[in-house]
């Protein structure tokens, strides 16, 4: 089972985030050789769409990705990212300028040991670059040859239609998810009438709407609780109570949670008219196939239904930061 994200860009029905754990420092480290080891397992079970970008390790998980790609390129769909600066825990800043474009996607593609990226996304829009001049400059990379499809992370509608009208946007990555639904007003739209298809980033909300987050589960020093206003200790008693329903109708249906979620955005796809392939991340096998499994399922209405009302109870936004993600600029 595959899905056309659009044209010729055909993924697996479920990605890969291989950030391993990023936000989550305080966990047991995975070593390089287990990582790659997870990568391989991923590809060999039928998961080969694999979301990297430089900013996440300062180059070393693109590097980690370029030694699956090594000698399985061809089985893999690669997307990597540019454009934020800084620290991704910390100070953070989104660059776009013409030259900055040219000079990360030569970086990328030497760290993945690949002559072509098959989806180059800009992470964050640069607030001092036009998206016309940041677009116009990837759109050099396609000609090139060294890109094949282009997408945007975090955009607002006026932003991607604008980037649209100098390059096709294949893809818009965005967190989408039970419990972070913003992007459906306007941004979900605009790419379903521009044929984008798209990318949910953290869909099982870096753990809570897999179950795997309680409200003891978290150590003292974990980063979600500093970054993520919905894992604060205001907030996180009253967001593990709004997202038990997930565990009720995982219960009903015999799926587990993360499938559940999953699903739920499969179905949020069709119901806007636009292809939708999420990108979990995980440490762990035994997740991938579980995820991966998620294509296969199918809920029922009043599933659906109940698992809308989640984002109504959540407390406390998806960002410190509203600049940060489109909901905060329009």
């Amino acid at each position: 089972m595959t899905v056309l994200l659009r044209e010729d860009l055909r993924l697996s029905p479920v990605g890969l985030g291989t950030t391993m754990s990023v936000f989550s420092p305080a966990a047991e480290p995975v070593s390089p050789h287990e990582a790659l080891a997870l990568l391989r397992h991923a590809v060999d079970i039928g998961v080969t769409f694999l979301d990297t970008a430089d900013v996440y390790g300062n180059g070393a998980n693109e590097e980690l990705v370029g030694r699956l790609l090594a000698d399985r390129r061809a089985e893999v769909t690669v997307a990597t990212k540019f454009g934020i600066t800084g620290d991704l825990q910390g100070t953070r800043c989104a660059r776009g300028d013409r030259s900055y474009v040219a000079r990360c996607a030569e970086a990328s593609l030497r760290r993945l040991g690949t002559d072509t990226i098959d989806l180059y996304y800009l992470h964050r829009v640069d607030p001092n670059v036009p998206i016309e001049e940041t677009v116009g400059a990837m759109a050099e990379l396609v000609t090139a040859g060294k890109v094949r499809h282009l997408g945007l992370c975090e955009v607002t509608a006026a932003e991607l239609r604008r980037a649209h009208a100098v390059h096709p946007i294949a893809a818009v990555q965005s967190e989408w998810s039970v419990w972070s639904r913003d992007v459906e007003a306007t941004v979900v739209p605009a790419a379903a009438e521009l044929g984008a298809g798209f990318v949910p980033y953290s869909p099982l909300g870096r753990g809570m709407l897999a179950g795997t987050v309680s409200e003891d589960s978290l150590s003292a020093d974990d980063l979600r609780r500093a970054l993520m206003p919905r894992y604060s200790e205001d907030n996180l008693a009253v967001n593990v109570s709004a997202t038990g329903t997930i565990a009720s109708v995982a219960e009903e249906t015999g799926l587990t949670q993360a499938q559940v979620s999953l699903a739920w955005l499969k179905a949020k796809g069709r119901e806007f008219g636009l292809p939708v392939v999420p990108i979990p991340g995980t440490r762990r096998r035994r997740y991938l196939a579980d995820n991966l499994a998620s294509a296969g399922a199918v809920l029922g209405e009043d599933h659906i239904r109940r698992l809308d009302a989640v984002a109504g109870a959540v407390a406390g936004a998806r960002s410190r930061d509203p600049h940060w993600i489109s909901a905060g600029r329009g």
